[in-house]
């Protein structure tokens, strides 16, 4: 029998022999595997790798054949390994300098991560309060950190025994986690160590402290942001961006967490598995239709000089669904909604811009006839009847059925598009008439006190579901176009958030527990030599920690909810 096996490596397309056992990390420097950034060229450190198409730990020991491709931060897999043990090492930097204060990481910020640190015991209104940082302890907090990346200490993987672990975790005032750990019900879970603290995370670390040099704290809200280091240039720290409007709706989510008492995966789990899911998707419901009659009572207010409602929003944020229940709520209020798809105003296909590969780029701004949009929208705000044109994308053309429309009195006119938000799209109309809705999935649930769940991932399961059901699109090629999709989103949406004069959340609290009943068989569909293999066992991964929802339980969904424009039944 020989000790000696053939490695496939994926980054340089050669087979290598190594020795049994061999950790993953070690294969990587024997082989002279150098990982170098696309954009500078210059060396970036390995921080994983999938072992046929799955994601590992550079300690995870070799003992038969595979394909390898070693990851570092330019893969979305090396980012997540990265926001992880950096976590980590801020968590430990919390022991260290406040033990008498626990870390909570909230939710994504467009710099990094939105941290607080509470108050070990619960006030009166049985929640832990926010503990103000100082920039001074803000400091301390920096500097410590970066002495434990000096050291270079190992992150230690071992099992213990769950019971132990949620002993720890309830021990230590992190309740959520021990509610996690309860709620999944396994004999045995993995923990973390970094020298004498302990820790759950739901993927893997990098090998050392040492990698992960390129961070920065900054005050902010009640806590402070961890700021993560550029995609594309991991030697530089993105710099700070404050989103007051996004951070809002994001705070008022984490506030009414709290109210229904939810504050974690585990909350959520135990309150489906007792039972009281029907309740839970009448109070969220509930929510949403309170803050749409907000939003129209705002319009309502300026209805004197608003006659253009925007809805723009990120792909599976529910916007379709939000213009019409919004429209209904206008309607309360007694304006008359009139609604205009934006895509009718796209060029004709011959006089779409390209992309830096030659395809038409259907996504750029310059995609649509601004100068005529323009026109028609003043036109309309004149008083002038116009005709709308619809846009025949079978032929790629602009045609006109004789859909005219003029404005009167109560009107109000309601359009939704990817660039409804940004102030180009409609520079000669006066921007006084104009009232912008920002529309996402804002959750800020989280699995534990400082593992966070992902905006973006909630938004794919949205996809998967609606794409497969609808368009007839299968996961995989879903999963695949994620990327373009998201790039797509973060230089045409993102940017021109922070201009709504209203924000909608869609997350509902029910949702991921809803979409694991339609999202898991759908995954376990991919092939495992597929290329979207690694990105659906990832998200199974994380579906395997949510109690789903049973066909009873998702028929209380109301025919009105967002839910019903990805998983049918809709009757708007």
């Amino acid at each position: 029998m020989t000790n000696i096996f053939e490695v496939y490596c994926a980054n340089d397309g050669k087979m290598h022999q190594a020795a049994l056992g061999t950790p993953l990390g070690d294969i990587a420097k024997d082989c002279g595997i150098e990982l170098r950034d696309p954009k500078t060229g210059e060396p970036t450190p390995i921080l994983a790798a999938l072992v046929d198409h799955k994601l590992k730990e550079l300690r995870y020991r070799m003992v038969v054949s595979h394909e390898v491709l070693f990851i570092g931060y330019d893969h979305p897999d090396g980012r997540r390994c990265y926001i992880r043990s950096l976590c980590f090492v801020l968590q430990k930097a919390v022991r260290d300098l406040f033990p008498d204060k626990v870390l909570t990481v909230h939710h994504s910020l467009p710099s990094g991560l939105y941290c607080e640190l509470l108050e070990a015991e619960p006030g009166e209104d049985g929640h832990r309060a926010p503990w103000f940082v100082t920039d001074e302890n803000l400091e301390r907090l920096k500097d410590r950190m970066d002495e434990i990346v000096a050291a270079d200490m190992p992150f230690n993987r071992e099992k213990v025994l769950s019971d132990d672990l949620e002993a720890l975790f309830r021990a230590q005032n992190q309740p959520y986690k021990a509610d996690l750990i309860d709620s999944l019900g396994k004999y045995i879970t993995s923990v973390y160590s970094l020298g004498d603290v302990k820790d759950t995370f739901y993927g893997p670390l990098v090998p050392s402290t040492g990698i992960l040099k390129t961070f920065d704290i900054t005050g902010f809200g009640e806590g402070f942001c961890l700021q993560l280091p550029v995609i594309g240039k991991p030697g530089k720290v993105m710099p700070m961006k404050r989103q007051g409007k996004i951070a809002s709706a994001l705070k008022s989510h984490t506030d009414w967490c709290n109210i229904v008492g939810i504050n974690g995966l585990g909350n959520l789990n135990h309150l489906i598995m007792a039972g009281d899911a029907v309740r839970l998707i009448n109070l969220a419901e509930a929510r949403h239709e309170r803050k749409y009659a907000e939003i129209a009572n705002m319009i309502y207010e300026k209805r004197s000089q608003v006659k253009i409602v925007f809805i723009a929003g990120p792909s599976s944020s529910g916007k379709t669904s939000s213009s019409l229940r919004l429209a209904i709520q206008c309607k309360v209020v007694g304006l008359n909604p009139k609604v205009i798809e934006l895509d009718n105003y796209f060029h004709n296909r011959e006089d779409t811009p390209k992309d830096e590969n030659g395809e038409y780029d259907f996504e750029s701004l310059y995609a649509m006839d601004l100068e005529y949009l323009n026109k028609q929208l003043n036109q309309l705000l004149e008083g002038e009847e116009v005709e709308i044109p619809k846009f025949d994308f079978k032929q790629g053309k602009r045609v006109f059925v004789g859909n005219k429309m003029k404005l009167e009195e109560k009107d109000i006119l309601i359009m939704e598009g990817i660039h409804a938000l940004n102030p180009e799209m409609t520079s000669a109309v006066d921007n006084s008439k104009i009232f912008r809705v920002y529309v996402s999935a804002l959750t800020s649930l989280g699995l534990d006190e400082n593992n966070t769940i992902s905006t973006s991932d909630n938004r794919l399961l949205r996809r998967i579901v609606r794409d497969n059901r609808v368009r007839g699109i299968t996961p995989e090629q879903t999963i695949m176009r994620w990327h373009s999709v998201r790039r797509g989103e973060a230089r045409n949406i993102f940017p021109f958030q922070e201009n709504a004069d209203a924000v909608f959340n869609s997350a509902l609290m029910f949702e991921l527990p809803m979409l694991k009943y339609y999202a898991e068989p759908l995954l376990r569909r991919i092939a495992p030599n597929s290329p979207a293999f690694t990105e659906a066992v990832r998200l199974l991964k994380f579906l395997d920690m949510i109690v789903a929802l049973q066909p009873g339980e998702i028929a209380a969904i109301p025919p009105t909810s967002i839910m019903r424009e990805f998983i049918g039944g809709q009757t708007l």
